[in-house]
């Protein structure tokens, strides 16, 4: 019969992982339906193939291979990077993943009723260009990263590794190709002057010209 440390890296990092999905989409969620009665949850768009299909699928393999990887350390099929071990790195991994959590659901919260997991055509959002928003236009994204970066910091394995690179690489293209293009069709000129003097991912990166 398997053995299912859950006090190891793999346990915590499962915890955690379970945790994160359960409080940023599904408390967000059933907030955002009490305030408007939607959910706001569109999940993956766009047909097979598309821009948007790509980055969606993206972001789920990065999920599934973040558990695949928790689950992997505790049942000892993956081998951690051993220079990425012990106490330390698991202290300086909790640390990472908590700034992250709660960036995530307090960013989430700054964007109020424009919050939307996904990109619905038919839909009119406020653009939120305070809190937050007033330093990076998306840090609900970036915040997911950092968490992101303490979950592979618990279990150092490839799964964790490729998790987290399917994340960012799935993000880039939701927000370049898919989200920005819709805000500025969406806000126009207001949009577009936002993005000139705020930056992407961090301040003052990424701003357009």
């Amino acid at each position: 019969m398997p053995c299912f440390p859950l006090n190891s890296g793999g346990g915590v990092a499962l915890g955690l992982l379970v945790l994160y999905l359960a409080v940023g989409f599904g408390l967000r969620a059933a907030i955002l339906y009490h305030r408007t009665g939607s959910l706001g949850l569109h999940g993956v768009q766009g047909a097979f193939g598309s821009v948007e299909w790509i980055a969606g699928m993206l972001f789920v393999v990065g999920l599934l291979a973040g558990g695949a990887a928790a689950i992997g350390d505790m049942l000892h099929l993956m081998k951690p990077a051993p220079f990425l071990t012990g106490p330390v790195v698991r202290t300086v991994a909790l640390v990472v993943f908590w700034l992250g959590f709660l960036a995530t659901f307090g960013a989430q919260m700054a964007l109020g009723d424009s919050w939307r997991v996904g990109v619905p055509r038919d839909e009119h959002t406020a653009l939120v260009t305070n809190g937050p928003f007033a330093w990076v236009r998306n840090p609900i994204f970036t915040a997911m990263l950092i968490s992101a970066a303490g979950l592979l910091l618990l279990v150092p394995n490839l799964a964790a590794l490729g998790a987290w690179t399917a994340m960012l690489v799935g993000l880039e293209i939701h927000v370049r190709l898919v989200e920005e293009p819709h805000l500025l069709n969406m806000h126009g000129d207001a949009y577009a002057k936002y993005a000139a003097r705020v930056g992407r991912f961090w301040p003052y990166l990424g701003r357009l010209r």
